[in-house]
């Protein structure tokens, strides 16, 4: 059976500290901890006095004084597992951990997990090929020296980089090591972390290499895994959840994450907020609890993108180039109906069509599978479509020889509508008001994917709200676009006006624009 022996790296809040490795040990695991040399003397010392027999308990004596980008982080990692290697022997895998970091599943479930898998848990990424750096220094990392921190000296930073590059004072990479890159967070097994401290020992000209790296905590383990381990061992991901903001910084979890956080497939989380005190208190208790049947759906990073996107500002980028080239020709029509329900637009054009002989198309700008005339191989996927959609509207007309005719747009493409507005063509718009159940709406957030199986229902009741204030926010861009020649043709509404509106938007006599209305199904779900 797993016995995990959890390397905690902290710098402040002892009692919570305390509350964290209390639950850790009394669910029979281990924890070496290091508690930075910045850190004030008298908090390292409330720690020490609160487990002075608990043997699951083990300190680093001698403490680092960190910082981040340093190779510090890279030495305190080391300090923790040559104290948990020493201290416990019975410990199969040791689990770095920040004071950040709380369990989202049952000790019984992660000891579950580590059982069926005799692997090492780390990502790791080939330094030069991913895209896993997304901005700022890549290779200069490894083949410069870095004796200034960023944070703390960026003038002097920068101004040493700099010299180097005019100097060419590049090093060379270990020529037997292939460099990876990935998570400072990982859980590796006792015949790994033995591997990597031995390896340490051996090769100076290793030590020397990364000392001299900037930011080493996502390179040294990710590298010296890869080297020392078999590929088929190891799995490339993390068994802890973090997440990033569009601005590259991390996710802070309060706490109303808790359905959320419990939903994803990971062991751990960082980062709870301090102040989360409920949260922490009863991911504590979730991991004392013994329970096995935890249902996983791992929606969260699509889902936090949704719910944070919403509310900023910002939602109209700028057109490309060729979404303005071209015209439908002057003379014609363009019919959209707009609608949210696709299946209600897709009723309302296939009525349009049987009754009026007017070529009504269903979603063609945002479905696959869209039924479409042959084009001669235009037709064939989105991307075709949308490189130029005016002059692919264009065919369709000259195929139909016909200077009028429907297709259907979702409320979201606003862009696309407003090219459309601005051509010589004649535009017509139809917007169909439904009524949208929360039923409804959390099967929509299936069907997207902004939800799973298991999402609880807490989160789900969070993002029912959203989603239909989003859907209003739509509707309300369109009506602000100040569309002319636009009708409205609603769920709630008498068969009159409905009739009234088709009759405007399509320009067929009273008696068809009536006979489409009363479709009775229309609005079924």
């Amino acid at each position: 059976m797993a016995r995990i022996a959890y390397l905690l790296l902290c710098h402040k809040d002892p009692e919570g500290i305390v509350r964290q490795v209390t639950r850790l040990t009394e669910a029979g695991d281990y924890v070496a901890i290091h508690f930075d040399g910045r850190a004030p003397a008298a908090d390292h010392a409330r720690l020490r006095q609160a487990f002075p027999d608990n043997r699951n308990v083990a300190f680093v004596r001698d403490r680092v004084r960190c910082g981040w980008g340093e190779w510090s982080l890279v030495e305190a990692t080391l300090r923790a597992t040559k104290a948990a290697v020493e201290a416990f022997p019975r410990a199969t895998h040791f689990y770095l951990l920040s004071g950040d970091c709380m369990p989202i599943k049952s000790a019984v479930h992660a000891h579950d997990v580590l059982d069926r898998d005799d692997a090492d848990h780390i990502e790791s990424f080939d330094f030069f090929t991913s895209d896993w750096i997304k901005t700022g220094l890549r290779e200069d990392r490894l083949i410069y020296r870095f004796p200034f921190n960023e944070r703390r000296h960026k003038r002097l930073f920068y101004a040493f980089l700099a010299a180097q590059k005019r100097l060419g004072l590049t090093r060379r990479i270990p020529a037997d090591l292939r460099i990876m890159i990935g998570s400072q967070w990982w859980c590796l097994r006792r015949r790994t972390v033995e591997a990597i401290l031995d390896f340490t020992r051996t090769r100076a000209d290793v030590m020397r290499f990364f000392r001299g790296t900037w930011i080493p905590d996502e390179t040294f383990f990710q590298t010296l895994v890869r080297h020392l381990v078999p590929t088929t061992e190891i799995r490339g991901r993390t068994l802890t959840f973090l997440m990033f903001t569009d601005y590259g910084m991390p996710v802070t979890f309060y706490n109303d994450h808790y359905g959320l956080l419990l939903a994803q497939d990971f062991l751990f989380a960082r980062k709870i907020s301090s102040e989360a005190v409920a949260l922490r208190s009863d991911l504590g208790a979730l991991y004392a609890s013994g329970q096995r049947d935890i249902a996983i759906s791992g929606e969260g990073q699509r889902l936090h993108g949704f719910l944070t996107s919403r509310g900023r500002q910002g939602r109209r980028f700028a057109r490309r180039a060729w979404e303005t080239g071209g015209t439908l020709g002057r003379g014609r029509e363009l019919m959209v109906i707009l609608c949210k329900k696709w299946h209600v637009a897709k009723r309302l054009a296939d009525r349009i069509r049987t009754e009026s002989g007017i070529p009504a198309l269903h979603y063609l700008f945002i479905e696959e599978d869209t039924p479409l005339p042959d084009l001669g191989g235009l037709e064939r996927g989105l991307a075709r479509r949308s490189r130029h959609r005016r002059a692919f509207l264009r065919l369709i007309y000259d195929h139909f020889g016909t200077d009028r005719l429907v297709i259907c747009l979702d409320p979201s493409e606003l862009e696309l509508l407003r090219d459309l507005a601005s051509d010589p063509a004649t535009l017509r718009t139809l917007q169909i008001d439904c009524a949208f159940s929360d039923d409804y709406l959390a099967g929509h957030a299936h069907r997207v994917g902004l939800a799973g199986p298991a999402t609880a229902p807490e989160t789900m009741a969070r993002l029912v709200p959203v989603l239909r204030r989003d859907i209003a926010h739509e509707a309300e861009q369109i009506r602000d676009a100040g569309l002319a020649r636009s009708e409205h043709f609603a769920e709630a509404a008498p068969l009159s006006l409905n009739a009234q509106a088709l009759e405007r938007f399509l320009g067929v006599p009273q008696r068809v624009a009536q006979a489409i209305a009363a479709t009775d199904y229309l609005f079924a779900d």
